[in-house]
């Protein structure tokens, strides 16, 4: 899902990015079950946020072998490049308002996240910068992680013109039914391969299935 992959069309696998990891541990489970990716929450108060130290570990734990993203809210820009030389992230996940020159400016190694209510946020993608764009259901007060269903067939045409990553209420039972209506580029979950009970660590299991559902689906 880095910068300068071959955009999907038409086929081809679909990338998997595991966010909301905490741990080396979840880290390592998510690349051995397929993940190309994980994502590292930076929101403060979330359930699934983590500190520069514990990212640092993670990074230098998975270098070279998955895209690791860190995920701002709202975030200025200095502070966004500021965290990502300190943990040496791949990629950020802009996932509050961050208006166009902030994603911009983070080009190539950035998207803007999109939470979709309806036809006038799908409208709102065009003024977003850059290739890559991620899709998220839109639940009042809550960024992201909610584990609530994006409309598919809304943001289907998105997937025609960007790299589109899909989120919202995706598990192992869904997502090839999701990949099929939607065609994205990589599909990313968090809640839907977590503990019972626990937003903080992920579950093998469902992450092996869920991995496994998107290579069928592929």
């Amino acid at each position: 899902m880095a910068a300068g992959e071959p955009a999907r069309q038409g086929g081809g696998a679909v990338h998997v990015k595991i966010c909301g990891i905490t741990c080396v541990e979840d880290a390592e489970l998510a690349i051995a079950a397929g993940a190309s990716s994980i994502g590292l929450n930076f929101v403060p108060g979330t359930p699934r946020a983590v500190d520069v130290e514990t990212a640092r570990r993670i990074v230098e734990r998975v270098a070279g072998r998955a895209l690791v993203v860190a995920v701002t809210a709202d975030l200025p820009l200095d502070a966004i490049v500021a965290l990502r030389d300190a943990t040496g992230v791949d990629c950020v996940q802009l996932h509050g308002d961050e208006p166009p020159e902030v994603v911009r400016a983070l080009l190539p190694h950035a998207y803007r996240a999109l939470r979709v209510g309806g036809p006038a946020d799908v409208a709102a993608a065009e003024a977003i910068p850059g290739e890559h764009l991620l899709v998220d259901a839109k639940v009042p007060g809550q960024r992201g992680g909610t584990g609530a269903r994006v409309d598919w067939d809304l943001v289907a045409p998105l997937a025609r013109t960007r790299r589109l990553t899909l989120a919202g209420g995706l598990n192992a039972d869904n997502v090839a039914e999701a990949i099929a209506r939607v065609r994205p580029y990589a599909v990313d979950v968090a809640s839907g391969v977590e503990r019972e009970g626990d937003p903080r660590r992920k579950d093998a299991a469902k992450v092996e299935a869920f991995c496994r559902a998107v290579r069928g689906a592929s």
